[in-house]
């Protein structure tokens, strides 16, 4: 029976002997030499350029529907416009009756100051100087600037070079565009904005128009023309009192005037004349006949003997 230490041993001698076989049937070959690489021969080619671009990715997916929300409250309202232009105002009261006075001659006024200088006379005329000299030639200007570069000399150009290695793998495509947006709910309106302020107050309504001049209700004592004993002529004095009442009912065309005929007692024909004066001193004066009236219209405890009293009312 053999041992494994036996069996060690006969492999280890078979293994010498094939070796040696092998060594004597190895054939010997001959190598070529190394081929001279020539100078111009360019040098290896650079790396491949990126690949291109990769194609764009699909269109995404169409979005989810979109929710509604409230809108916000609105903005306040602008300001209103200005208010309408108040309305005219009522008409005037009437004017009051107030009994004017006679006022006395004013003084002759004060001899006037003296008048001022009179103003300075125009400047005189100027006269042009003659034309200055001519200035002296300014400074040499700067150095111009550098010339540009000239263009490159040709290039001699040698054999390609080998291959260059594989590009890196391109960029990734784009995005793809978004999906198209889903349906929106829109909200509800939001709440109305606040009233803006008040517009600005309209403007002043017109003046009303003026009220009626003052009215004289009752027959009231206005002048006296005084006579002599028997007569019935106006006297200068009263004649130029026809002339200033004239004046006045001019200025206040709304008045009428009165004779009190009931003041001579006994004498009616004297008195019919006397009134019939005085009605003629005014006509003569300018006053309109139909402005004049006579009768017993005054009042008895103011008539006095040798005296015609005139009265004013205002026309009905």
């Amino acid at each position: 029976m053999r041992t494994p230490l036996s069996l060690a041993a006969i492999a280890v001698i078979a293994v010498g002997c094939s070796s040696q076989a092998a060594e004597e049937s190895v054939v010997p070959t001959t190598t070529s030499p190394p081929v001279m690489t020539s100078s111009l021969v360019g040098p290896a080619g650079p790396t491949g350029p990126t690949g291109a671009t990769g194609a764009q990715g699909p269109v995404g997916s169409t979005g989810a529907a979109g929710y509604g929300a409230t809108g916000a409250s609105g903005a306040a309202g602008v300001a209103g416009p200005a208010g309408p232009v108040g309305a005219a105002g009522p008409a005037g009261a009437p004017g009051e009756v107030v009994v004017g006075i006679r006022g006395p001659v004013g003084p002759a006024g004060p001899t006037g100051a003296q008048g001022t200088s009179g103003a300075t006379g125009v400047q005189g005329a100027g006269y042009i100087g003659a034309t200055g000299a001519t200035g002296p030639a300014g400074p040499v200007g700067p150095q111009g600037p550098t010339g540009a570069v000239g263009t490159q000399g040709a290039a001699l150009v040698g054999p390609a070079g080998s291959m260059g290695s594989q590009g890196a793998v391109g960029a990734q495509g784009t995005q793809g565009l978004t999906g198209t947006t889903g349906t929106s709910l829109a909200g509800s309106t939001g709440a109305l904005g606040a009233a803006g302020s008040p517009g600005e107050q309209g403007q002043i309504g017109q003046i009303g128009p003026q009220g009626p001049v003052g009215l004289v209700n009752a027959w009231t004592s206005y002048r006296s023309f005084n006579f002599g004993s028997g007569q019935a002529n106006v006297n200068l004095f009263d004649a130029k009192q026809s002339s200033e009442i004239s004046t006045y009912m001019a200025r206040n065309p709304s008045l009428r005037l009165g004779i009190d005929s009931n003041g001579q007692q006994g004498n009616q024909d004297l008195e019919a004349r006397r009134v019939a004066a005085v009605r003629d001193s005014l006509i003569q004066a300018g006053i309109p006949a139909y402005k004049i009236e006579s009768g017993a219209i005054g009042d008895p405890l103011l008539r006095r003997d040798q005296q015609v009293n005139l009265l004013l009312i205002s026309a009905r």
